[in-house]
């Protein structure tokens, strides 16, 4: 598909310099509008949904959406819709994109943000285009999600009636256009309060009950047992494959466990995930975690025969999927990759996408790369030729008869 690329580098461009973590997008979805209205999109045609108001962390604005009628042979076809999320993770606040050849790179010591303004620099580049060669095409709506990269909030908080009833979806977001994701992992999130006994450490240690002896023996109970980072539990075939983490050790509201080493420590906060593509499996991690910090708090007891306890709870993050390769979205999807030269591979996620919440929501979706590269540090860079190729994939999408 014919692709104005120099325009669609300029919108990326464009995109990367805008800061927008996530949960503060207001102004990165404002630049999108922008570029859209230029692009020929009526302001009426745009709107910022309340997600916002439902996602359980502050969030400046709600998810933008955009719809578009079909137009020519294809105007009364199914609605389709294109995805991709808005925001970046904390650490490319800052960043200074600069182009060096084919690629954009960052003066600054942080992450460049490809991480998703590329997707963004190709749902616009889709509508440019669309508009400028007067393509037929149908009904499609955009969706530009807010906090995917803190918990896929903007997506699971959407609301679907909103969307046009769209048969499929089609996400960017990753490295390779022609990787075809059909499936990606489920989490849990899970958090325990471990509750000790304040006591001196050094004139009366055996009246604490300490929080930290808790956790350390939870913890190795999780490590003998097998159940932390790579999890497999059984063989061949029928081996059941997971990861797990331990996160922040804290002492509450961010503050440190414990207050002096001369005190036993009465309170620790710790937080954690659980994933695997079996949503079974996942939730058999989360509760061999529960079981082990349950137990360790039995066994801390202090001279009076008290031992301490702990509150575990755990939530469903994402659920895994996996869409059928026999589907309409993915077979449209790997024919589109073959028009524009490329070698579909149908992949499963080992990561969550906005995808598991659409999904989830009944609309089978495909997610596509877009030239990103080692997102989430300080040595990502983006690869313009993949990028162009994800544009020409967009346009393909959208246009096939």
């Amino acid at each position: 598909m014919s692709v104005d690329t120099a325009a669609a580098t300029d919108r990326l461009m464009r995109f990367l310099a805008v800061q927008g973590v996530t949960g503060r997008e207001k102004a990165i979805g404002r630049e999108i509008m922008a570029a859209l209205k230029q692009a020929g999109v009526p302001a009426k045609a745009m709107r910022l949904d309340d997600a916002n108001t439902r996602i359980p962390l502050p969030t400046e604005t709600g998810n933008l959406i955009v719809e578009l009628p079909g137009r020519g042979s294809q105007q009364n076809q199914p609605r389709i819709m294109f995805m991709t999320h808005m925001d970046t993770v904390p650490l490319c606040a800052g960043a200074q994109p600069k182009l060096a050849g084919r690629k954009i790179v960052n003066k600054a010591k942080t992450a460049l943000g490809g991480d998703n303004r590329c997707g963004c620099g190709i749902l616009v580049t889709l509508v440019a285009e669309l508009i400028r060669q007067k393509l037929d095409h149908p009904p499609i709506t955009l969706l530009f999600c807010v906090r995917e990269e803190s918990g896929l909030h903007g997506a699971r908080h959407v609301a679907v009636d909103e969307l046009g009833a769209p048969v499929m979806a089609f996400n960017f977001d990753g490295s390779s256009a022609s990787s075809v994701t059909i499936a990606a992992v489920g989490a849990d999130h899970w958090q325990v309060e471990i509750f000790g006994r304040a006591s001196h450490a050094g004139v009366a240690p055996e009246r604490g009950i300490s929080a930290t002896m808790i956790l350390a023996l939870a913890l190795a109970e999780v490590k003998a047992g097998g159940w932390f980072g790579k999890v497999v539990k059984g063989k061949g075939k029928e081996a059941k494959l997971g990861t797990s983490n331990v996160g922040p050790v804290t002492g509450g509201e961010g503050r440190s466990a414990g207050d002096a080493t001369n005190v036993v420590t009465d309170y620790i906060h710790v937080s954690g995930e659980s994933r695997s593509h079996d949503a079974k499996f996942v939730r058999q991690i989360t509760n061999a975690y529960k079981a082990a910090f349950e137990n360790a708090a039995k066994r801390v007891t202090n001279s009076d025969g008290k031992s301490g306890r702990v509150k575990f709870k755990a939530e469903t993050e994402f659920h895994p999927f996996r869409i059928k390769d026999t589907l309409p979205v993915v077979k449209r999807a790997t024919a589109a990759v073959t028009d524009v030269g490329g070698t579909p591979t149908l992949r499963a996620g080992n990561g969550g996408l906005d995808a598991n919440w659409m999904v989830r929501h009944g609309i089978p979706t495909v997610t596509f790369g877009t030239g990103q590269n080692e997102p989430h540090t300080i040595d990502e860079w983006i690869n313009l030729d993949e990028y162009d190729r994800a544009c020409a994939l967009a346009l393909r999408l959208a246009t096939m008869g």
